[in-house]
C-alpha cells in the first residue's frame, strides 16, 4: 500500500505557509524545490493558492453588509467546487490484482483493476477533466478491508455511498442503479436490465454501459450475463474475473473462460409470476428458455430474502439442490 512520502509530510506545512505567502524565504526555496519534482504536492500547493485568493477577499479593508455577504457566498461556491473536484484515490492489491479504489465527498467514485502497473497515470482518473486525484485518505483503506472481506466471502454486502460523476449519460446511471439492486448469490441478463429501466430494445446498450462500469464489485456487473448464460465481457475483456467473482457467490460456470456459461443445473430459477414461485431447473422447460426475464438465484435462502415461496409443482423445499 502506498502512503505519502516522508518528504512530502515534512515539508507540508512550508507547502501552506509559502501558499498563503505567510514563508519565509528559505522555506519558500525549499517548497520550489520541492513541487519541482512531486506532482501530488504541485497540486496541493495550487488548491491552497486558490483557497487563499478566495479568502484574500474577507482580508481587504472594512465593507458594507452587503459585500460581506457577496463576498462570503462567492467564498463558500468556491470552497464548495474545490471540494467537489477533489477525489482521494489509493491503488492496492488483492486475488484479482491491483485494485484502484477512488472516493469523493459524495462517495465511491471508481473502482478499477490496474492490470501492467500501480501508477494513476494506468488509471482512467488520470484522463478525466474536472477532477483533482489526491493519493490519500484513511477512509479508502476501510473500505479496502471491507473489499477483502467480500473476496474471501466473509462478507456479502459493500454498503458504499456512490458518486456516479464517471457515468456518461442519466441511460447509463440508470443502467447502474438498476444493476447495484441485483442481490448477491443471483444473476440476470443484460435484456432484463433493459427491461427493468423501461428500455427493453436496449439490451446492446446496456451491455455496452456496463463495459464502461467504473465501479465494478461495488455495482455487480459481473451478475449480468447474457440471454444464454454465456458470461459474456467483463471490464473489458476480463470474463477470468467475472468467473472468480461469481464463484465466491457461489454461481458456478462451466467451459472454458472463452467460452464459459453459468451451470444453470445449480440454481434455481425465478421467471416473474403473479404467485411469485420459484422453481427448481427441472421444472417445465425453464432451463431451456433463454435467461431474458429469469433470475438465477444461488439458494433458497436467498430466494425466501427476496420474498419468493417454493413452486408447487417443482417443490424446491422438498428437494433441494445439492450444495
Amino acid at each position: 500500500m502506498t502512503r505519502k512520502p516522508n518528504g512530502c509530510l515534512e515539508i507540508e506545512p512550508d507547502l501552506v505557509a509559502a501558499a498563503t505567502g505567510d514563508a519565509e524565504p528559505g522555506a519558500s526555496r525549499r517548497v520550489e524545490h520541492h513541487i519541482d519534482s512531486c506532482d501530488a504536492c504541485r497540486r496541493e500547493f495550487h488548491r491552497y493558492r486558490e483557497i487563499e485568493g478566495v479568502v484574500g477577499v474577507l482580508r481587504r479593508g472594512p465593507a458594507a453588509a452587503d459585500s460581506v455577504a457577496r463576498a462570503r457566498e462567492g467564498l463558500e461556491s468556491r470552497l464548495a467546487d474545490l471540494r467537489s473536484r477533489l477525489v482521494s484515490y489509493r491503488v492496492f492489491p488483492s486475488p484479482l490484482g491491483h485494485i484502484l479504489i477512488a472516493r469523493s465527498e459524495h462517495g465511491v467514485s471508481l473502482v478499477e483493476y490496474l492490470h501492467g502497473g500501480t501508477d494513476l497515470s494506468m488509471s482512467r482518473l488520470s484522463r478525466v477533466g474536472g477532477v483533482e486525484a489526491q493519493e490519500d485518505g484513511a477512509e479508502i483503506e476501510a473500505l479496502y478491508r471491507e473489499l477483502l472481506e467480500y473476496l474471501r466471502g466473509d462478507r456479502t454486502r459493500l454498503e458504499w455511498p456512490l458518486d456516479l460523476r464517471l457515468a456518461r449519460s442519466d441511460f447509463h446511471r440508470a443502467v447502474l442503479r438498476a444493476t447495484a439492486a441485483i442481490p448477491y448469490g443471483a444473476v440476470t441478463s443484460y435484456a432484463g436490465i433493459a427491461a427493468e429501466i423501461g428500455k427493453p430494445a436496449a439490451t446492446r446498450a446496456v451491455a455496452q454501459a456496463l463495459r464502461w462500469n467504473p465501479l465494478p464489485i461495488v455495482v455487480p456487473c459481473h451478475r449480468i450475463i447474457g440471454t444464454s448464460g454465456a458470461l459474456t465481457g467483463y471490464s473489458g475483456d476480463k470474463v477470468g474475473l467475472k468467473q472468480q467473482l461469481l464463484a465466491v457467490e457461489g454461481i458456478q460456470a462451466i467451459g472454458k473462460r472463452s467460452d464459459s456459461r453459468v451451470a444453470r443445473n445449480t440454481l434455481y430459477h425465478y421467471d416473474r409470476n403473479d404467485q411469485h414461485e420459484y422453481c427448481l431447473p427441472t421444472c417445465g422447460d425453464i432451463a431451456r428458455r433463454p435467461i431474458g426475464p429469469v433470475t438465477l438465484l444461488a439458494s433458497r435462502e436467498l430466494a425466501g430474502a427476496l420474498g419468493l415461496v417454493p413452486c408447487s409443482a417443482c417443490r424446491p423445499d422438498l428437494h433441494p439442490l445439492a450444495a
